[in-house]
């Protein structure tokens, strides 16, 4: 590499995390946010940057055009998608730094994200970038291919689904622990009435399985029936295999990791908390989302 393209990259390298954050809230997956990252990048080397005022502004332009295809795709595809849809979940282990995608990321706790993935292409991609990453409407306007008024509505009316869908907020984690730990000892225990006390009487569980494992295929809603799912869910799995269940955190949060077996398959499991209890429970098992979980 001559100096001038060394000086690029290491400039380039500065955003990427960044960019990768972006890419992830609006893929919702993270082979897709680095392929975009990596594109953005194979443009950056083939214009003149001296031609570039913000290289910030222009790589975030270039990512979230890049995202938006692969986010109206995927919208179609997702329409073929047996249940319900999750983002693959960013999982390291309890001692490691999530990392500086995920560390402080309010947004990015699962409870939020699965709500911001129900808002179609353009309003996600107006709301992230507007109230996430502070693009002015004008440039968002240019991404989308539309009017700056259209611009803010997009932005409106997903701000809008947030506030309404109000997503369980992000605990301490101390809180957080002392919730898990009440809630795993109540499912070891297999017991309904035991799970039933440990969850908030309005929980809903979402299972992500896209039909290549086993778990719910629409959304249980309701503590009697989410209570029995939940033991169903832990008779499948011996005591043996119980006990290789693994605290970790997954986008920051605390959840856990069941390794699985051939005939069970491995699961990454995490909850949201409201008033001191579960409200919110995620239990991905597609396989296709667990392949950079750490084993």
């Amino acid at each position: 590499m001559t100096a001038s393209s060394t000086a690029l990259a290491a400039e380039f390298d500065q955003h990427r995390n960044r960019l990768i954050g972006l890419g992830y809230r609006l893929t919702g997956r993270i082979a897709d946010a680095e392929d975009a990252v990596q594109d953005a990048w194979l443009r950056l080397a083939s214009v003149d940057r001296a031609g570039i005022r913000d290289l910030g502004a222009w790589l975030t332009t270039v990512v979230s055009r890049l995202c938006l295809d692969r986010m109206r795709s995927a919208a179609v595809q997702r329409e073929q998608y047996v249940g319900p849809w999750l983002p693959e979940p960013l999982v390291t282990s309890l001692d490691d730094d999530p990392g500086d995608i995920v560390a402080g990321q309010d947004d990015l706790r699962m409870a939020a994200l699965r709500v911001l993935h129900e808002l179609p292409p353009d309003q996600r991609l107006a709301f992230v970038l507007h109230d996430g990453f502070d693009v002015p409407f004008a440039e968002i306007a240019e991404v989308l291919g539309c009017s700056v008024v259209a611009a803010r509505q997009h932005a409106s009316r997903a701000r809008r689904a947030m506030a309404e869908a109000d997503p369980p907020p992000r605990v301490p984690l101390p809180e957080q622990q002392q919730v898990v730990e009440e809630f795993l000892a109540a499912v070891a225990s297999k017991d309904i009435d035991a799970v039933t006390r440990a969850l908030h009487p309005a929980v809903v569980v979402y299972g992500d399985s896209g039909g290549k494992a086993r778990t719910a295929r629409r959304p249980v809603v309701g503590i009697d029936k989410v209570a029995r799912f939940i033991v169903g869910l832990v008779q499948k799995y011996d005591d043996a295999l119980l006990d290789d269940l693994r605290m970790v955190q997954v986008n920051g949060d605390l959840g856990v990791f069941l390794p699985g077996t051939a005939e069970v398959a491995p699961r990454v499991f995490t909850l949201a908390i409201r008033d001191g209890r579960p409200a919110a429970l995620f239990d991905v098992v597609n396989p296709d989302k667990l392949t950079r979980v750490p084993r």
